[in-house]
């Protein structure tokens, strides 16, 4: 077992706690494989009633996934960027579809990889430190890990602008927008995870109890702007009604835009349309594993890791440049199904 995954038992309750600090517990895929392992573990043991996700000291909750060890992959063969995806989705899987209750504590940064490890839990809980957000865009990639799937169910067109702009939601928003359950301080955390150990069956009465009023959730006071602006199915059409809008608001969303790939973008809004008529999260899965498994080499996303996070330039130089640059047959390349022998398959343990 991996030291960046404490595995633990807590009498009725199996504790899953991140451990790479200094990462903000960015997950590696022998992280993904140990929830797997712990998951099953306690999958048939009548004495594990619940689950715990959270993360041990350092700040943040989990910052994704492990973008560097992709970016190197990607450039190569991208042989282990497949087995990380491979590995990452199953565990997505399989925490959307376990038995048991799962709490997931989003406490801080909860960002790529960290979405993916919490939204299928059952409760979620965001505290005033939470910062949400699917940022993949600015590194070429696409909000991947069920993205499609949740970003897809929010209210209006949400999705498309979190997909698109990758903007950060705070622990009110989340709530708001249903992406949490339950809003907490973090001040009450441990009595929360106290409680819940001591009385696993009573959850949803714990996090009742210790619920706080969630501040205003600000960006409530733009979704009939999010809705309007962000309506339209094409990128073109989108950042033609941003810049036709002029307002302020708008105007800053077209900068955020600007600067983000046009290929993930595209991929995104497909993605995001595909998942809103998907009714299997396995399906959703294996789709995401094909797109994740051609964009990894793709050009924009080494060109995405170098600029943001290697060199930190912040001068990304996509490819296409443009959004009438990335074509349809491009984006239907990106999209199709993995060749026999190659798809991603749900951990059938």
């Amino acid at each position: 077992m991996s030291e960046d995954l404490i595995v633990t038992r807590e009498g009725p309750v199996g504790r899953l706690r991140l451990n790479r600090p200094k990462a903000i517990h960015a997950l590696t895929r022998d992280m993904c494989e140990g929830v797997l392992a712990a998951l099953e573990d306690w999958r048939g043991d009548l004495g594990v009633e619940a689950v715990i996700i959270d993360h041990a000291e350092g700040r943040g909750f989990c910052a994704g996934g492990d973008i560097r060890l992709l970016a190197e992959s990607g450039a190569g063969d991208g042989e282990a960027a497949r087995g990380f995806f491979h590995s990452e989705y199953r565990m997505n899987h399989r925490l959307f579809t376990y038995a048991k209750p799962i709490v997931a504590v989003m406490d801080g940064v909860t960002m790529g990889g960290g979405v993916g490890i919490s939204a299928p839990a059952r409760f979620r809980i965001a505290t005033e430190n939470t910062r949400f957000a699917m940022p993949e865009t600015g590194i070429g990639l696409f909000p991947d890990v069920g993205g499609g799937w949740y970003l897809s169910r929010l209210p209006g067109r949400m999705g498309e602008f979190l997909a698109l702009t990758g903007h950060r939601l705070d622990g009110a928003e989340a709530h708001a927008l249903g992406l949490a359950t339950h809003y907490l301080s973090s001040s009450a955390l441990d009595e929360a995870k106290t409680a819940i150990t001591s009385a696993p069956q009573e959850i949803a009465a714990t996090l009742d109890r210790l619920s706080i009023p969630a501040p205003e959730a600000k960006i409530m006071a733009h979704a009939a702007e999010i809705d309007r602006l962000f309506a339209a199915d094409t990128l073109e059409e989108i950042i033609a009604a941003l810049e036709a809008d002029g307002g302020e608001w708008a105007t800053q969303q077209l900068a955020v835009l600007r600067t983000k790939s046009p290929q993930a973008c595209k991929v995104s809004l497909r993605l995001l349309r595909e998942g809103r008529l998907t009714t299997d999260f396995a399906d959703e899965m294996r789709r995401e594993y094909g797109i994740a498994s051609r964009v990894v080499q793709r050009p924009d996303f080494v060109e995405g890791v170098r600029a943001l996070i290697v060199d930190k330039d912040n001068a990304p130089r996509w490819d296409p440049a443009t959004p009438e640059g990335v074509t349809d047959t491009m984006i239907d390349h990106i999209f199709a199904p993995m060749p026999d022998g190659q798809a991603w398959t749900p951990d059938d343990r």
